[in-house]
């Protein structure tokens, strides 16, 4: 696998991941980091960058829904968006919850500046613990 295929990998299936389309981007940076075939500091860069881009992709589709009052549980979850504003982005990596949190913050319209640099903390610092777990587990193997 040429360097180029394996970082296009990377970053295609941790776009995909981070969109309501399924993906498996985990998988894939394990796999690649056994693999050993490229740089992990690179492969958690592109991941974080194409997992942050599928999560604004669901932000921008958030942004398309009418804003229209639902219900009495509607009213409890958007309490507590509210309150915790953009940083309720950091759990954006969550598997579903995290899709969820990104539509409601492009529907609650908030702020740019704030909302991609809590989305991007969320999905590196995932990246960087499953890296280092799988790099760790490497060096115990051996």
């Amino acid at each position: 696998m040429t360097e180029w295929l394996t970082y296009g990998s990377m970053f295609a299936s941790s776009f995909l991941s981070a969109t309501l389309l399924p993906g498996s981007s985990e998988a894939m940076l394990v796999g690649l980091l056994l693999a050993g075939k490229a740089s992990a500091v690179h492969l958690v860069l592109i991941a974080a960058v194409g997992n942050t881009l599928g999560g604004l992709t669901n932000i921008l589709i958030g942004r398309l829904l009418p804003l229209k009052e639902q219900g009495r549980w509607h009213k409890t979850a958007m309490a507590w968006l509210h309150r915790l504003g953009p940083a309720a982005l950091i759990f954006s990596w969550l598997p579903v919850i995290g899709d969820l949190l990104c539509v409601i913050a492009g529907w609650l319209r908030f702020a740019w500046l704030p909302t991609v640099f809590f989305l991007a903390v969320g999905k590196t610092l995932r990246y960087i613990a499953l890296a280092a777990a799988t790099l760790q587990g490497m060096e115990w193997w051996h």
